[in-house]
């Protein structure tokens, strides 16, 4: 983000550079994001938060604003094989992150250490091939449901 801005002034700044409209819609998308930054979250899951502060938004609005933040490089569109996409804000070090994925109840988190830099070296020593990056995902039973399913 641009220093000395809050994340939200940069992101709006974003959006102007890239000749968007700040809407009322998509400030209120952008606010209820940065609020539940630590979550990935569908355009569900947005809309289902969004309407309580701005009933008349529509689902559509926040598939187009959602969709527009991934294509300027705020957030972060995901493939959990739940059959929506989720959205994260981008990080900076985006090599280092990697999903742990519940199969009963969705959850998703985020697991930081990279236990993969060996087998990059590897596979760039043995074939040449120069590794920019790589997406893990982890699916099995969060510690929730594992003590249910006990």
């Amino acid at each position: 983000m641009v220093e000395g801005l809050s994340a939200f002034d940069s992101i709006c700044n974003r959006l102007r550079n890239h000749s968007y409209k700040l809407t009322p819609q998509r400030q209120t998308i952008l606010h209820t994001f940065l609020q539940h930054a630590d979550e990935h979250l569908s355009a569900e899951d947005v809309y289902m938060l969004v309407k309580h502060q701005y009933p008349e938004i529509g689902l559509a609005t926040v598939y187009r604003t959602l969709d527009i933040l991934a294509d300027i490089g705020v957030l972060q569109k995901n493939d959990f094989g739940d059959g929506r996409s989720r959205y994260e804000f981008t990080r900076k070090d985006e090599h280092h992150h990697h999903h742990l994925i519940c199969l009963r109840c969705g959850n998703v988190s985020e697991f930081d250490d990279d236990l993969l830099e060996s087998l990059e070296a590897i596979i760039s020593k043995k074939t040449g091939f120069d590794v920019h990056d790589h997406d893990l995902k982890f699916y099995g039973y969060c510690q929730n449901c594992q003590s249910e399913l006990s």
